[in-house]
């Protein structure tokens, strides 16, 4: 096994304790990593507050060239991480190349991008000037669907405004975030960057903690709304990147196989495990018949497995509780649907479920009413495009959508009708570090990504100052 460790204050560290990290392609530990405890906690942000000053009076231009440095380092290591990050969250080892490359990829956007006065008026009188100042210790708390990215997505950010960080990854995959610290134990003057791990039991004492003026969280709506009340007493800045419900409308003049194909790889991707994957599809009943099986035929001919294993399409899910929650999910969906394709845990060891095309079900159901993140897609039927959207508004999140059609104009018209922060037009989960992405109603607060996301690690400060004063 290898020997990974916490970076606290400069110095990489054993935990307190430790913790099993299992391998979902085998349902076996292949690796400990270390725990923090609360002293050890405490002791993370006290050396993020005390690093704040020295940090956010460094020249923007000198923490750029930091955020550039750690993408090369990344970059160096790319195989190594991403096999790592197969181990720990399963993905097939192109996917997981993928997402490392996309950490240096935004690292390196975000160093490019511009924190400059902003002139907002200016006349004989006055001249009014807004500034962008740091926070202070900013706390990320990720999630193991995508653990790198999430930490690379808040972290260069946070870093090139000035702030502190201490980052807290899942417990079940902690490892590619802690081998991100060796790199910034090199990098970075101490204390600027920390990182713990726990068993999810400090998240509310980071989340209350009145040194920690931000908490940029990704994770469930259901916990996100623990950390909005955790963090009320001292009126946090936060940054909610919660669940979504993600419905793509198919229109009625598309190339149904070729369509079809696309929304199978949109749902299908990291097992289902994404935020913004399709969570569920409306088809036009004149087209439904085809559409489902197409999909069933590309289900049947996916390839899961382990994700080092040549030609795998399709890991295992990521750990033994989300295993367990979907396999009651199927049998919840067996009673609700025809299940057309998969719908059965794998016998193999390892969390694997078969990919899953349901039809002729309802949008009460469990599958379509909440967010299943797993690769099981339901197909629903509509006549009428009104009563579709109605339908796909009809819940309580808005994280992301999809339009899908031929005439492009009426798709993008149809399109600014759903009810979410981001909605494509013929593709779907096309994020770009550039742009931002936010969430309507319960799929979160605040923005992630672009200029605007960058924002959201400062403090707007508006300075007036008059002409001709005497």
């Amino acid at each position: 096994m290898n020997v990974f460790k916490l970076l606290i204050d400069g110095q990489l560290v054993d935990g307190a304790s430790s913790i099993d990290v299992i391998n979902p392609a085998t349902g076996e530990v292949f690796q400990q990593a270390p725990r923090a405890d609360e002293v050890q906690l405490n002791t993370a942000i006290e050396a993020a507050k005390n690093a704040f000053s020295a940090w956010s009076a460094t020249a923007i231009d000198y923490r750029r060239e930091l955020l550039i440095k750690l993408a090369d380092a990344i970059d160096a290591r790319l195989g190594e991480f991403a096999k790592l990050l197969t181990r720990e969250q399963g993905r097939p080892i192109e996917q997981a190349q993928g997402e490392i490359f996309f950490c240096s990829y935004t690292l390196r956007l975000f160093a490019g991008m511009e924190l400059a006065p902003k002139v907002l008026k200016e006349d004989d009188n006055a001249k009014v000037v807004e500034y962008r100042q740091p926070l202070g210790v900013v706390a990320t708390i990720t999630p193991w669907n995508f653990p790198l990215l999430m930490v690379t997505n808040k972290l260069a950010p946070a870093l090139l405004a000035g702030n502190t960080l201490v980052i807290k990854p899942a417990p079940t995959t902690p490892l590619t975030t802690l081998m991100l610290g060796e790199l910034c134990a090199d990098i970075f003057p101490a204390g600027v960057v920390n990182t713990v791990v726990d068993n999810n039991d400090l998240g509310g004492l980071i989340t209350s903690d009145p040194d920690v003026a931000k908490v940029a969280f990704t994770g469930s709506t259901a916990t996100g709304k623990k950390v909005l009340a955790s963090s009320a007493e001292t009126l946090k800045r936060l940054t909610l990147e919660l669940g979504g419900n993600d419905a793509a409308l198919v229109l009625d003049d598309v190339d149904v196989k070729a369509v079809a194909a696309q929304i199978y790889n949109c749902s299908t991707y990291n097992a289902g495990q994404i935020c913004v994957a399709i969570k569920r599809v409306y088809v036009p009943d004149a087209l439904y018949d085809e559409f489902c099986n197409e999909l069933a035929r590309l289900a049947n001919n996916s390839v899961v497995g382990d994700g080092f294993e040549p030609g795998v399409q399709v890991g295992p899910l990521q750990n033994k509780l989300q295993f367990e929650k979907v396999k009651r999910l199927l049998e919840d969906t067996k009673k609700r649907g025809n299940i057309i394709a998969g719908g059965e845990a794998l016998n193999r060891p390892g969390y694997f479920i078969a990919p899953t095309i349901v039809r002729d079900i309802d949008d009460k159901a469990k599958l379509v009413a909440g967010e299943q993140f797993a690769p099981i897609l339901p197909v629903l039927k509509y006549s009428d495009l009104d009563d579709a959207l109605a339908r796909i508004n009809a819940t309580e999140f808005g994280l992301a959508g999809s339009v899908w059609g031929t005439d492009i104009d009426r798709a993008a018209s149809v399109a600014q009708r759903i009810d979410s922060g981001s909605v494509w037009v013929n593709s779907h989960m096309a994020l770009d570090p550039a742009v931002p992405f936010r969430g309507a109603k319960q799929s979160g607060l605040g923005v992630e990504l672009g200029q605007e996301g960058l924002y959201e690690y400062t403090q707007a400060k508006v300075i007036t100052v008059p002409k001709n004063s005497r």
